[in-house]
């Protein structure tokens, strides 16, 4: 095989491989192509998509705050408990020094 010879037969080789890369280029993008009707699906998809992400961010928004508004109740509530039971042990052990007193009084 001389010089010339090996010069064609690589083209040759070369241009075929370019042929079978072109081929193999269009078959996939002729089975990947998406439809004008497929592409509005998708935009419509990706919408309800986007619409329902900003619900789900509102709707944590709204948790975080009532559950920061819950806590805070609760804060305040068990605060008035502690106010409340500390009155009523004052209150019980004033009229249990009332009745000694009482007692203490009537034995005289």
């Amino acid at each position: 095989m001389n010089r010339t010879e090996f010069i064609i037969v690589t083209a040759i080789i070369l241009f075929v491989a370019f042929a079978l890369g072109w081929f193999a280029h269009w078959l996939i993008h002729r089975f990947a192509r998406v439809a004008s009707g497929d592409m509005s699906e998708i935009d419509r998809l990706a919408q309800s998509l986007h619409e329902a992400e900003e619900t789900r961010d509102q709707a944590i928004i709204y948790l975080q705050q009532r559950e920061a508004e819950m806590s805070n109740q609760l804060h305040q509530t068990e605060a008035e408990l502690r106010a409340a039971m500390d009155g009523l042990r004052d209150a019980r052990q004033e009229a249990e020094e009332l009745r000694a007193y009482i007692e203490q009084m009537n034995q005289r």
